[in-house]
């Protein structure tokens, strides 16, 4: 036998191989689809056991009436702006680009030669070393309140702050037949996370509603959502491919086509978010130092206490805003171990607080009643006295800074700000 006659075996045990691997590929395809043209969740009524029959219906005129079968006429739901609740395909070609102006130049006092000023810029850098209480548990992490969630909260807004088209990139899922919330929610629990990246997902339920996905409701069209950036990265090419493949599947078990948008678009609107979140990453911090001699810290802890500070399992001495979240926080500078402090340190993470709200007029309210109450001076970071003139500038700053994440559709405090900057 030649080397000719050979190569032509192998090349026809090869197609034939082929041949049979792709029959047996569409076989499988015809089955699954199969399955789905003729599962029911329906009761059969005529397995029903001890209920009696239903009378038949009669018209007018003696005739049976005719019988109104169920059906879903929703139509298209086209994509609207992000507030309204309102999803479909999503547009990529217009990354958010928000121009704003670093945040070196605005919270910088212009009175004081050293401005009570931590900033986080492009990189952002770890937060201050918060003490905790000799007789404390360990530290855990404390989740930012979710405030969205409220059960008072309009279904639509609940959707968009699950799955916002400004900070999320949007994924739709076309479903092949309407499906039960209960149905869905075992295959999408198992793709929630990519990286560090919170993955949400929200559905249009029959009633025309965009809602987070529960029990009892049938869905007609998915949409998931994942976060774009956060305060320490933005999503990257490594995450999104992971996102991709773990998506399709997801997809594939509850019979479903994802629209995964493409890589390089999605990239660039991710690093622009995060260079804007990197910019607006700032924290304003005033220092309160003893006149005399250090504080004792089991006697500052009561006095903290009168001030309306609450003690956190971790430690941390916050200052609440009432509503279940925080103003600004309080550090004594010191380790657990340590029975005295010299120097307090009340932070404000500027755009996690709502301007509403004055965290930065509530902080040095808060500073000078301690200045009396404990005897003490308020400082920068050079241990150089702040003026009111100081502190009066620094307050314009906050408001500029403000108005800029407004302009931005961010503003300060809302759901979308506390997701980005958690």
């Amino acid at each position: 036998m030649t080397d000719f006659q050979t190569s032509l075996i192998a090349a026809a045990g090869v197609f034939v191989a082929g041949v049979f691997v792709y029959n047996k590929w569409q076989e499988h395809k015809a089955k699954k689809s199969v399955e789905r043209a003729f599962a029911s969740e329906h009761d059969d009524v005529l397995m029903r056991k001890g209920e009696e029959p239903t009378a038949p219906v009669y018209g007018a005129d003696g005739d049976l009436a005719a019988r109104s079968e169920p059906s879903f006429t929703l139509g298209d739901v086209s994509m609207v702006d992000g507030g309204s609740g309102g999803y479909a395909v999503p547009a990529h070609e217009e990354p958010v680009a928000p121009t704003l102006a670093p945040v070196d130049d605005e919270v910088t006092p212009a009175a004081a030669p050293a401005p009570a000023v931590t900033e986080q810029a492009a990189a952002p850098v770890a937060p201050r070393q918060e003490p905790q209480l000799a007789d404390e548990p360990a530290p855990v992490p404390m989740p930012v309140p979710p405030r969205a969630a409220d059960a008072a909260v309009p279904r639509a807004e609940l959707a968009t702050a699950l799955v916002d088209p400004l900070v999320d990139c949007l994924l739709p899922l076309e479903l092949a037949a309407p499906m039960r919330g209960e149905k869905l929610l075992p295959a999408l629990h198992k793709l929630r996370l990519v990286g560090s990246k919170p993955v949400h997902y929200i559905g249009l339920a029959v009633s025309g509603d965009w809602e987070p996905i529960q029990h009892g409701t049938v869905y007609t069209k998915l949409q998931g959502g994942v976060q774009l950036a956060s305060r320490t990265t933005a999503l990257n090419e490594l995450e999104y491919s992971e996102l991709v493949t773990r998506l399709r599947s997801m997809a594939d078990e509850i019979g479903a086509e994802p629209h995964v948008p493409d890589m390089i678009e999605v990239m660039a609107e991710a690093k622009n978010l995060h260079r804007f979140v990197a910019s607006h990453d700032a924290q304003l911090g005033v220092n309160l130092a003893a006149n005399g001699a250090p504080w004792a810290i089991a006697t500052l802890i009561g006095a903290l206490e009168k001030q309306g500070f609450d003690v956190r399992p971790d430690g941390r001495f916050v200052m609440p805003d009432g509503e279940g979240g925080q103003l600004f926080t309080l550090s004594t500078n010191v380790s657990p171990a340590e029975e005295t402090t010299p120097r307090l340190t009340l932070l404000l993470d500027v755009p996690c607080v709502a301007p509403s709200r004055d965290g930065f007029g509530a902080m040095i309210a808060c500073a000078k009643a301690l200045v009396q109450r404990l005897d003490a001076v308020i400082v920068d970071d050079y241990n150089q006295p702040l003026t009111d003139a100081a502190l009066a500038e620094i307050a314009g700053q906050v408001r500029d800074f403000y108005a800029d994440m407004e302009a931005a559709d961010i503003p300060a405090g809302s759901t979308r700000a506390l997701r980005l900057f958690n």
